[in-house]
């Protein structure tokens, strides 16, 4: 099996975080994994992205030519990305941030209000975990309890108290 996901939007939003934590979750599961981040020098509120790809095989570039799956914040990253999906492939992008939906027929498409969903859950910083839940449903990229793995094995230990929470957010994404 070999994901190949790029995930992008506005510095500040999480992307990178959104990254690594698929990265890391695919590690925890023994899978070969390739995290490229990259960001304008403003970050915060600058263009951000990465590419993430977590297979069984060896990772030959961490540069993604035809992903299989994008996960977008923003209208201009879904409008940069788009046509590198490949057919059969999924597009996944927060409706609150991201108006306009993809016209192609050939990819599975979930637009979700994922903001609007992490500030009901009380904190706005849920939106692209959400996202996560919905990737991980739809691709099998990886378990849910490795993604939990994951938060604990990156996020500050004084964070830790945000797990359950974080775990819930997945869930709704995944159920949505």
């Amino acid at each position: 099996m070999d994901n190949q996901i790029i995930f992008a939007g506005f510095g500040g939003q999480g992307i990178l975080s959104m990254g690594r934590f698929i990265a890391h979750a695919g590690l925890h599961e023994g899978k070969h994994v390739s995290w490229l981040p990259s960001y304008g020098p403003e970050m915060r509120g600058g263009t951000a992205n990465c590419n993430v790809i977590v297979s069984d095989e060896e990772v030959g570039s961490p540069i993604i030519s035809e992903a299989t799956a994008l996960v977008v914040m923003n209208q201009p990253s879904l409008e940069k990305f788009e046509s590198y999906v490949a057919p059969g492939g999924v597009i996944i992008s927060d409706s609150d941030l991201v108006p306009v939906k993809p016209e192609r027929s050939d990819v599975r498409v979930f637009s979700m209000p994922a903001t609007k969903m992490a500030y009901d859950l009380g904190n706005p910083t849920f939106a692209g975990v959400i996202l996560l839940g919905k990737l991980i449903k739809e691709t099998d990229v990886v378990g849910y309890d490795s993604f939990e793995a994951a938060l604990k094995g990156i996020l500050k230990p004084k964070k830790h108290y945000l797990i359950p929470e974080e775990m819930k957010a997945l869930r709704m994404g995944a159920d949505y």
